[in-house]
């Protein structure tokens, strides 16, 4: 899996970094394979400017194949020419006043998961994530403003890598499912397990979906956490 972060690519009168992750995604559809975005929730304190949540986002390539004339083709992605693409479209899309940035990696090293994690519990210095961006060889890029977006950039990557943390914002065709739905549907949107919140499997009945489904990134892969209700069940939200 490749995965592309990107951050503080907003302002207050703007939409939200989540906005623009699935925007980038569908810009970059055409050509390579996007399996998903997931929202990552860092620290949220008065001394971090951020915007709104303080979230970031990362996109998931498939690493092995890109999308041409409507068909699949094997073969790696050049992660130099993908992050410019990435960078050009970010930073032409950012709001005014944001600082924005993005980072795109591969095998993402256990050091920068747990730098992820630190910026979840503490505040962390621009020089950190380009220290360490740089030591592994990761692309790292702030397009404007303060570049204060490198910290949270670099985090969700190395959140997503984990493959237990965050919750996907855009997965297959979750997004569409809306009013009571089986599980049978929730699982064939792209949803890999739903369970309950003593991770048992839920293998029957109606979900209350909303229209806002939002599976967490679990083991590695997208479960719709529930719970029962006299109704049937709800679906929850879980960073």
């Amino acid at each position: 899996m490749i995965f592309i972060g990107i951050d503080d690519t907003d302002n207050k009168e703007s939409r939200g970094t989540g906005h623009m992750s699935r925007m980038l995604a569908q810009e970059l559809r055409s050509e390579i394979e996007v399996y998903g975005i997931t929202r990552h929730q860092l620290l949220v304190d008065p001394r971090i400017p951020y915007t709104a949540k303080n979230s970031c986002a990362a996109l998931h390539i498939n690493a092995n194949g890109s999308t041409a004339n409507g068909g699949t083709t094997s073969g790696g992605i050049d992660l130099t020419a993908l992050a410019e693409r990435v960078a050009d479209f970010v930073q032409s899309e950012s709001a005014p006043g944001s600082d924005p940035a993005i980072c795109v990696a591969q095998d993402v090293p256990r050091e920068v998961s747990e730098f992820g994690r630190r910026v979840q519990r503490d505040v962390v210095t621009q020089d950190e994530a380009r220290s360490l961006a740089q030591r592994h060889g990761i692309i790292l890029r702030g397009l404007g403003g303060t570049e204060d977006g490198v910290i949270g950039a670099l985090a969700s990557v190395g959140l997503a890598a984990t493959g237990h943390d965050g919750r996907f914002v855009s997965l297959g065709s979750v997004r569409q499912l809306d009013g009571q739905q089986s599980i049978e549907a929730i699982l064939a949107s792209g949803v890999a397990e739903v369970r309950d919140l003593d991770d048992r499997r839920v293998i029957s009945g109606k979900v209350a979906t909303g229209g806002k489904l939002r599976p967490a990134l679990r083991e590695g892969i997208p479960i719709l956490y529930v719970k029962r209700e006299a109704t049937g069940w709800l679906p929850l939200k879980l960073d």
